[in-house]
């Protein structure tokens, strides 16, 4: 149970990595509440309920900044804390440069970098009354290395390992970390979707010669928030199968 006793924010947890991640700190005994825009998440707070977890979803958007201001605020009156936030929730619109429109760039943007920073902006002041806190926010190996049609996407990745690094320095005195997660080439609805063929030439690129699974980065979320991370901070952690280092 290395989560007893923790409530976690994960945002984006209705399905796949989140969906994961909200699963394995249930098991380890935090108290979870989803963020997502999707009905599924009513589905998966739900299952996990059944099981005899402490689960609840509410359907928020990261650019709704009100609506998360009062999330919150409603959390941290009913718990008396929150220990952690996980970063997950994130969109594509994949073009090349000269394809792209300025509202495929903004909405990108909005959702994996904004999004990031107005969730850890009103969720931190409560961590730092607390003198505790893990900031988890989801990155992705494209924005460590670029990728083909995707300029929106890895700016928002980039930018977001950004934020933690400095975010790293700015509330370590306060007992919050601050770390991302860099995602390689993982099974999701996403992945599923591409074809069969454009899948088995990724998979060749990666030295284990497998796609990753969610629950590799919800394994890698879960050490991140747990107390064996205490001294983790400011750090990317790839999770790629050696795709890239």
């Amino acid at each position: 149970m290395r989560l007893k006793d923790r409530v976690a924010i994960i945002t984006g947890a209705a399905r796949g990595i989140g969906k994961a991640a909200a699963e394995l700190f249930c098991r380890e005994g935090a108290t979870v509440i989803i963020w997502d825009l999707l009905d599924a998440g009513i589905e998966t707070a739900a299952a996990l309920r059944k099981q005899g977890f402490k689960c609840e979803f509410l359907q928020i958007s990261t650019t709704d900044v009100p609506a998360i201001e009062a999330a919150t605020l409603d959390i941290f009156e009913r718990f008396g804390h929150i220990d952690i936030l996980v970063n997950n929730a994130g969109i594509t619109r994949d073009k090349t440069l000269l394809k792209m429109s300025h509202l495929e760039w903004q909405q990108v943007i909005d959702v994996n970098l904004t999004g990031v920073f107005n969730c850890t902006r009103t969720v931190a002041p409560y961590m730092v009354q607390n003198n505790y806190g893990r900031i988890i926010c989801t990155s992705s190996i494209v924005g460590v290395h670029g990728n083909f049609g995707q300029t929106n996407y890895v700016a928002a990745k980039a930018g977001v390992i950004g934020m933690v690094k400095t975010w790293a320095k700015e509330l370590g005195k306060s007992g919050i970390t601050s770390n991302a997660v860099a995602p390689g080439f993982i099974k999701t609805e996403m992945t599923d979707a591409m074809p069969e063929e454009v899948r088995q030439e990724m998979i060749k690129l990666i030295p284990v010669k497998r796609m990753g699974d969610p629950m590799d980065i919800a394994n890698a979320y879960l050490f991140l928030a747990s107390d064996e991370a205490s001294f983790v901070n400011g750090q990317v952690l790839g999770v790629n199968g050696g795709q890239a280092s």
